[in-house]
């Protein structure tokens, strides 16, 4: 199986079940996971332009809404097509096939601020009314050959379109103070869910000392958007990517980079266990979250989303859209076709 060849899971062993085996809690239907995936280009690829590191998808009045991290090629990029000396721009859809640069959404932070070289890989949560958008930082003093820490913070208003405020009490998430805990060097990636009346913030985050491939998934709480957040402190499942989204009464989970190409599910939210294998699977997604952060909302599973694709050394956005257990036959064929491959 494909988790011998992983050293993160050398240790351990498990077996993905056929979807039968898996009922959900309460003897429901078993939910439908994706096993394969197929792409178009949202935005297609610009040369000396990196588009990455999408969010998750929402929709508000009849226009879907998307995030993501720009860089341009250019003077003092020393490290293009990266994202740390990015900042979040935002784009719209009619639909979710067709979307449009509407602009930046997050700039940079000014001379001495915490998000000073770069602000990016964003994510979105609609909570009371108002939308909150999380986002990794760097200092200035960053310097990716010799690690230095990232944080989280997040900005606010009352419409996807901005203007957005920066929370004063920035960064909301910041690297453990014990070097030994998984998340002493690095917290990125933020991924929201409203559940047992609390905000849960799923991320990555990674240990001093370690190297990207020894990436793990972490979650904190909060009664508040703008924190403060407790976090969980266990690891959940390895992997340099988080996506989660309602699944049943659960929480599911895709993070194949560094980690194993499965789909994670966890009925308390917490205890993640490998469900199914899939193939073809995104790089560094975001879902459309159908759910739209309603309180403890149950879901279907994973429908489609946005993730980035590399072209000529640029990194630019691609929906994919998921084929599920029951389409499994139908996924094969789509997905040998060239014309799903942009």
């Amino acid at each position: 199986m494909m988790f011998a060849r992983n050293p993160i899971f050398s240790a351990a062993i498990f077996f993905v079940l056929p979807l039968a085996a898996w009922a959900q809690p309460g003897g429901a239907a078993p939910a439908r996971y994706p096993v394969d995936f197929s792409y178009h280009p949202a935005i297609s690829h610009e040369p000396g332009v990196t588009r990455r590191d999408p969010s998750d998808v929402l929709k508000e009045r009849g226009t879907f809404y998307l995030w993501y991290s720009k860089v341009t090629k250019g003077p003092g990029i020393t490290d293009y097509p990266s994202g740390y000396s990015a900042s979040v721009w935002y784009a719209t859809s009619p639909d979710g096939h067709r979307w449009t640069e509407q602009g930046e959404a997050l700039p940079k932070g000014g001379s001495g601020a915490w998000d000073e070289r770069g602000v990016f890989t964003p994510n979105i949560l609609r909570f009371g009314g108002k939308f909150y958008l999380y986002y990794t930082a760097v200092s200035a003093a960053h310097n990716n050959a010799t690690p230095t820490p990232t944080h989280i913070g997040v900005a606010v208003a009352a419409s996807p379109a901005g203007p957005w405020r920066k929370f004063t009490g920035n960064p909301v998430l910041a690297p453990s103070a014990d070097p030994a805990q998984f998340d002493s060097l690095r917290v990125d990636d933020a991924a929201l869910l409203v559940r047992d009346g609390k905000i849960w913030f799923y991320y990555k985050g990674r240990m001093m000392g370690k190297a990207p491939t020894e990436t793990k998934m972490g979650v904190a709480f909060s009664d508040s958007p703008t924190g403060p957040f407790t976090k969980h402190g266990a690891p959940l499942h390895a992997g340099h990517e988080v996506m989660i989204w309602p699944q049943g009464k659960g929480v599911a989970s895709l993070a194949t980079a560094a980690g194993p190409r499965v789909v994670y599910f966890a009925a308390d939210g917490l205890k993640f266990e490998p469900r199914m294998e899939v193939k073809n699977p995104p790089s560094a997604p975001g879902a459309w979250r159908r759910d739209d952060f309603a309180k403890n909302a149950g879901g279907p599973g994973l429908e489609w989303g946005i993730g980035h694709k590399n072209q000529s050394g640029d990194l630019y956005l691609v929906r994919f859209d998921c084929h599920s257990t029951s389409e499994s036959a139908s996924a094969q064929t789509k997905t040998t076709g060239k014309k799903d491959t942009p």
